[in-house]
């Protein structure tokens, strides 16, 4: 009886009996003990909470990490050889870092508690034959539960019942257009969930009519559970910054590892003491990790939050930021996020308009058709079963399809509640999926007239007359043949056709079956869509320039996604349309090969979307999925980055996604396109500065120890620049304004950090700071002495550096330009960091503690001279960049 998936029975293949019996309930319900027992058994009729992580794993995670544990080791080091300033500065850098990214980690884990806050609090279910009201939680398999008009759905069921039952499943399907329901329907084991006209899912919402079903799956076992599922089990990835930087790491600690053996085995070779070596080897440990690298990478991308906020685009996770400006494809669901979720009557197809072919749009058919299209719009007002909540904004209640007829009628002047006063309902023929048509009779000017709506080739047989300019005439065949043809031509531009006609009637009808369709005068037709939002055409053409692919993933058909997609810029020529049925009869390594030119999946399930997310992953794009329905959570979860819809998407799509458009614009998605690309150009500038500096560290120490020199710098030098000087300018660099053709370059797809040249740029920028550092020493010792001379390295190797952080805004302009914008943080930085080299300089107890001397003015002038002496050095080599047009 359980749904598991290794003796799963597929109910809606089942006929009525077969699926009672299979069940071992009937149509009266379950007994009360027979109910209670199965509860017991089975488990309540809800998901499971998603475990949340604890602080202390998180901070084991912070630990883990691979420069986290060289500056531990390097600590641990400092305490053995009791060098205890160096070791608690350093454990103080790895507790502030930890802390840091514990609270930048803490990720709200709810997207259960969305989903649990979608199912139904009570249902009506029968119990020992008799109906009565049971919590939603209560609900077991077997249980016969009546649906009605406006009910959410409580669990999985096989309908038994049916009566005109529509049910909306958008959330689930993708599908904006309710799903008629039909309980004596059977179908083959693999339809998709969509076309299971005989099911009825949890959250999904009756729109129209009534039913009844029974019982299929409860909690974790139904289709919503089956999401919850794929959430619960997918993994958090890296996003790929954090691998980038990983990467980093441990090219630094290898680099590390070499030059300390390298270092030991000279100092061995010299015959070096072993304690002033293992300092040595601390001050290069130290040296080699860029200790203000994570948390300065924090807090540019915190920034980049805050800018991006003020623009409607909320970051739930931090490397959001940074993920989408390096995102390569962005893989978006149709309704609600490139179109409006919202049926509108784009076409209106009267009188001439069957001769030419051609519908006419809606704009401009009041002036065309205003003394003919009354009827087709009092059709449209009253045979109708929807409403408007004025108290909400006009939002739809019924049917989404009624609800674009009457925004068609109140763009033609009519209110619908005051019209329907005027002309009340004086008889119904609801709609039936059989007859594909529904009518209602009303007093029009003294008459009693009967109007009709529906499939439009179900009612052209039923029609006798058509209403023209010139008045009613009889229908022809060529009129028919006429009115098919454009009917078809708008079904394939993705437009739902619905015919209207009417007739006058002799007296009002009184039995619920009499027929009155028949000798009918056709009215016209109307188109209509889940319209594209017209700033989407714009968004996605940008997105194309910048070199990012937009894939549109749906539940609708084929044809629809298509003609959509064509709308939208979306497809082109070249590209390839995929749907479900072919997704499935694919493997893994076929997909992967036709992933790079497909712009649109049709008719998938939420397993589908997952499956296309991580391939596209595998063939190396760095994926975006936007959406707004429970059906896109699991891909929303599993790609680089989820955005999620603020206004029309729901909660569980906000708690699984990274980033959520608060305006539910698809254009705010190029802002923060920009701004993420901002940010990692940013992140690059503080990573080429940080490594720079550090590189001229290592050198400077490495080349001492060659030489057989005493150390030109020691731990707490390099500690006191890499946080006290470095952190800054490095932050100032994050703020950097953004370049004027950032969004005209393609994104960053290596898997590296380091783009084409920044290495060279790093080693030979570090080299130019080596040697000014030495030089300074050599000069100082020279003309005084080794604390003399170790005072002037400590005092150039921290100004060049401040220095250097001019260089960084442009790997081609000149420091001294104002085409890169201005950068007024940049300079209070630097003053700033000035600053503290000055005090510590200055006063005294500073100066003791970190082993520096006073200095005379003579050799303040040559500290002067070899701390600019890297940023000319710089200068010329840009200068030679753009003469000779090489790349540096």
């Amino acid at each position: 009886m359980s749904n598991n998936n290794e003796n799963k029975v597929f109910y809606h293949s089942l006929g009525v009996e077969d699926m009672l019996k299979s069940l071992n309930t009937t149509t009266e319900g379950l007994s009360d003990k027979e109910a209670l027992d199965r509860l017991n058994k089975y488990g309540a009729n809800e998901l499971k909470k998603a475990p949340k992580k604890s602080i202390f794993e998180m901070l084991k995670e912070q630990l883990s990490d691979v420069m986290v544990l060289i500056l531990i080791a390097a600590a641990l080091l400092s305490v053995i050889l009791n060098e205890w300033t160096e070791a608690i500065v350093i454990m103080v850098i790895v507790i502030i870092d930890a802390v840091i990214g514990i609270v930048q980690e803490k990720k709200a884990v709810d997207a259960m508690e969305a989903l649990k806050s979608m199912s139904a609090p009570t249902a009506r279910a029968l119990r020992e034959g008799e109906e009565s009201i049971v919590k939603a939680r209560e609900l077991v398999i077997g249980d016969v539960v009546i649906l009605e008009d406006g009910c959410i759905v409580p669990a999985d069921m096989r309908l038994i019942e049916s009566a005109n039952l529509k049910i909306e499943e958008a959330s689930l399907t993708g599908e904006s257009v309710p799903s008629e329901k039909d309980w004596e329907d059977v179908f083959e084991r693999d339809i998709p969930l969509g076309d299971r006209t005989n099911m009825a899912y949890t959250s999904s919402i009756v729109t129209y009519g009534n039913g009844i079903g029974v019982v299929t799956a409860t909690g974790m076992d139904t289709e919503v559970g089956s999401i919850a599922g794929m959430l619960e089990k997918e993994d958090d990835f890296d996003t790929p910054l954090k691998r980038k930087l990983n990467s980093v790491g441990k090219i630094l600690s290898v680099v590390g590892i070499v030059v300390c053996v390298l270092m030991f085995i000279l100092g061995y070779m010299y015959q070096k003491p072993l304690i002033p070596l293992l300092m040595t080897a601390i001050s290069l440990a130290i040296s080699i990790i860029p200790e203000g690298l994570p948390a300065t990478a924090t807090i540019v991308m915190a920034l980049g939050v805050q800018r991006m906020a003020k623009k409607n685009a909320l970051v739930r996770k931090l490397p959001a930021v940074e993920t989408l400006g390096s995102a390569t494809v962005i893989c978006s669901d149709k309704t609600g996020t490139l179109t409006k979720n919202q049926m509108t009557v784009t076409h209106i197809a009267m009188n001439g308009d069957f001769e030419k072919g051609e519908a006419t749009e809606v704009k401009a058919a009041g002036e065309k058709y205003e003394h003919i299209y009354k009827d087709l719009i009092s059709a449209a007002a009253l045979c109708n079963n929807a409403s408007l909540d004025l108290d909400n904004e006009g939002e739809i209640l019924g049917d989404p399809t009624e609800g674009a007829l009457i925004y068609l009628a109140k763009d033609f002047g009519i209110d619908h509640e005051d019209y329907e006063d005027e002309h009340e309902r004086e008889f119904e023929q609801p709609f039936d999926s059989d007859r594909k048509r529904m009518s209602t009779v009303h007093i029009m000017d003294g008459e009693i007239t009967s109007f009709t709506k529906g499939a439009v080739d179900e009612m052209l047989p039923l029609c006798t007359k058509i209403l023209t300019e010139q008045g009613v005439r009889d229908i022809t065949e060529e009129d028919k043949a006429n009115i098919i043809n454009l009917c078809r031509k708008m079904s394939e531009d993705a437009l739902r056709v619905l015919g209207f006609a009417k007739r006058i009637l002799d007296e009002i009808p009184e039995e619920d079956d009499e027929d009155i369709e028949f000798d009918m005068i056709f009215l016209g037709a109307v188109g209509m869509i889940d319209p594209p939002r017209e700033e989407v055409i714009d968004a996605v053409e940008t997105c194309h320039k910048a070199g990012i692919r937009t894939i549109m993933i749906t539940g609708d058909h084929k044809i629809t996604a298509m003609a959509i997609a064509k709308k939208l810029h979306i497809y082109k020529d070249g590209n390839t349309v995929i749907s479900g049925d072919e997704l499935d009869n694919m493997n893994d390594d076929e997909l992967d090969k036709l992933v790079g030119t497909a712009a649109v999946f049709a008719r998938v399930s939420p397993k589908d979307k997952l499956r296309i997310i991580k391939s596209l992953k595998r063939v190396g794009e760095v994926a975006a999925m936007t959406g707004d329905g429970v059906n896109d959570s699991p891909a929303l979860k599993a790609a680089d980055i989820g955005v999620a819809m603020g206004k029309s998407g729901t909660d569980v799509a906000k708690d699984s996604a990274d980033m959520i458009l608060m305006d539910d614009n698809f254009t705010t998605i190029e802002y923060a396109i920009k701004e993420g690309r901002r940010v990692y150009r940013n992140i690059q500038k503080v990573i080429q500065f940080l490594l720079a500096g550090n590189i001229a560290e290592i050198l400077t120490l490495f080349i001492a120890t060659v030489l057989n020199w005493d150390a030109p710098i020691l731990a707490v030098h390099v500690l006191l620049i890499n946080l006290a000087t470095d952190t800054l300018p490095a932050l100032a660099l994050g703020v950097d304004p953004a370049g004027r053709n950032i969004m005209k370059h393609k994104p960053i797809k290596s898997n590296s950090l380091f783009e084409k040249g920044l290495v060279v740029r790093v080693l030979l920028h570090g080299l130019y700071i080596m040697i000014a550092t030495i030089s300074a020493y050599q000069i100082g010792i020279h003309i005084d002495s080794h604390e003399v001379g170790m005072t002037m390295a400590f005092l150039v190797l921290a100004i060049s550096q401040l220095f250097h952080a001019l260089n960084q805004r442009s790997n081609t302009q000149s420091a001294f330009t104002t085409k890169n914008g201005h950068n007024k943080y940049l300079f209070l930085a630097m003053v700033a960091s000035g600053m503290i080299l000055a005090l510590t300089i200055c006063i005294p107890q500073l100066r003791e503690f970190f082993s520096l001397t006073t200095l005379r003015f003579e050799e303040w002038k040559i500290v002067g001279v070899f701390s600019l002496l890297p940023l000319l050095l710089v200068e010329i080599t840009k200068l030679l960049k753009r003469t000779f047009h090489f790349e540096i």
